[in-house]
């Protein structure tokens, strides 16, 4: 157990668990019904009343709440407390339609920092190690989110955010540090530049590496800790709820534990929108229990998962969730057949040869859907024989067709042809619209 006084409340018994989320829960949606009409109004549309919620198991009764719902109330029709208690906003990085924005309170602020807190602790940090962190500050919460919580720990925080990656390197090798916190796909071009600059990252104090943000498969988290010699974990979070430190792995990375004495989970069949049991794959939906600037009842994270049934070997009685490799809004459909960038990925990181960066680009010629697949390779391969690059070629068609389905196209790129970017990677170019 880790003997942070915050780190114990990853181990509280089921009913004291239980008593808790319900305490919570009542009190929010109390604040809920009376400070926010948008939810009033819902209810009432459905024919539910306050006292028709007596314990937890009556949420699925509730209505939902999308992304969509969260862009019709911009900017503050799903604030529930008044402008002098809201002291910070943050904002989705989404390009399209009006932004996500998202309400805190000092209260919010402060139960965002415990969060993280327990996660660094899962993640075997504690006070005395250096952290470089590489998300982006400002109305993206990973940055800001990953520093308060990091800060209260008791670690030393550089706070360098992304982009120049040289700089990125310098301050890995000359100030000690022993995590780094980034989205994945821009760790792995951090690994590119450090090679160029004869940096050896297993010869860094670096031991631990905390990534989110976007989709990553186990193939990608190989390529990573094989690469830098460091543990690889996933941290969970969306603007929506809170950012980073929704979830967190601990040392086994078996699972993200929730931390849900504040983030209550469900996983719902996403035709027919019922619970299904834990073990079953679903749409991951939240309930915040305890915020109070912008609380969110039963939102549709679009995220595909499952709860796990059983308990951790490290001792956490908090609920593990199976990482998640795609969302449901990741999706496109070819030719009938529903695929998810994250089975590419998987696909070409089992070729030897292939490297992780790589992109799908969608075509459409006379009304038939069309996929090609450019994926960079080795350059050590790049001087081989025009018959070893079709085999390489063909072992990539072959994993791609077994994993989804369908043939695609498959081009190979010398290194460096992929645009590189230092937040989300864009893995889909769909031209079908253009």
């Amino acid at each position: 157990m880790d003997y942070h006084p915050l780190g114990t409340l990853d181990y509280i018994t089921k009913t004291a668990l239980r008593k808790l989320q319900w305490e919570k829960f009542s009190a929010t949606l109390e604040h809920v019904y009376h400070n926010v009409p948008w939810y009033k109004n819902r209810m009432q549309e459905k024919g539910v009343r306050l006292e028709d919620i007596r314990g937890m198991e009556d949420l699925r009764k509730l209505p939902f709440i999308t992304k969509t719902d969260l862009r019709d109330t911009y900017p503050t029709g799903l604030f529930a407390a008044k402008q002098e208690k809201i002291v910070r906003l943050h904002a989705s990085s989404g390009t399209t339609g009006k932004p996500i924005v998202c309400a805190y309170t000092q209260e919010d602020i402060e139960i965002w920092q415990e969060t993280v807190l327990r996660a660094l602790l899962a993640f075997g940090l504690h006070s005395g190690d250096i952290l470089q962190n590489s998300y982006g500050y400002g109305l993206f919460t990973g940055g800001l989110g990953l520093h308060y919580g990091a800060e209260a720990l008791g670690l030393t925080v550089i706070p360098v955010s992304g982009g120049n990656s040289e700089r990125q390197i310098l301050f890995l090798r000359d100030f000690g540090v022993t995590a780094i916190s980034c989205t994945p796909s821009y760790f792995v071009h951090l690994l590119e530049i450090a090679e160029q600059m004869k940096v050896d990252f297993k010869k860094l104090p670096l031991k631990v590496g905390i990534f989110g943000a976007e989709p990553w498969t186990e193939g990608m988290r190989q390529v990573i800790q094989n690469g830098a010699g460091i543990k690889a974990y996933d941290i969970y979070g969306l603007t929506e709820i809170s950012g980073p430190g929704v979830g967190a792995e601990c040392e086994y990375q078996n699972g993200t534990h929730i931390f849900e004495d504040h983030f209550y989970p469900e996983i719902v069949d996403p035709d027919t929108l019922e619970p299904v049991p834990d073990g079953r794959e679903g749409e991951l939906v939240f309930t915040t229990l305890d915020k109070r600037g912008m609380p969110l009842l039963r939102y549709r994270t679009r995220d595909i998962t499952r709860l796990f049934e059983e308990e951790c070997p490290c001792g956490r009685t908090i609920r593990r969730m199976e990482k998640i490799s795609h969302r449901s809004d990741d999706m496109f459909i070819i030719r009938g057949v529903n695929v998810f960038p994250s089975q590419i990925e998987s696909a070409l990181l089992a070729v030897e040869g292939s490297l992780p960066h790589y992109q799908i680009i969608l075509t459409r010629e006379h009304g038939l859907d069309n996929v090609e697949v450019q994926v960079e390779i080795d350059p050590n391969l790049i001087g081989d024989t025009i018959r070893e690059m079709e085999q390489l070629q063909n072992s990539i068609h072959k994993r791609i067709e077994t994993t989804i389905g369908i043939r695609v196209k498959v081009a190979l790129l010398e290194p460096n042809r992929i645009p590189r970017s230092e937040g989300k990677a864009k893995r889909v170019i769909d031209k079908r619209t253009i």
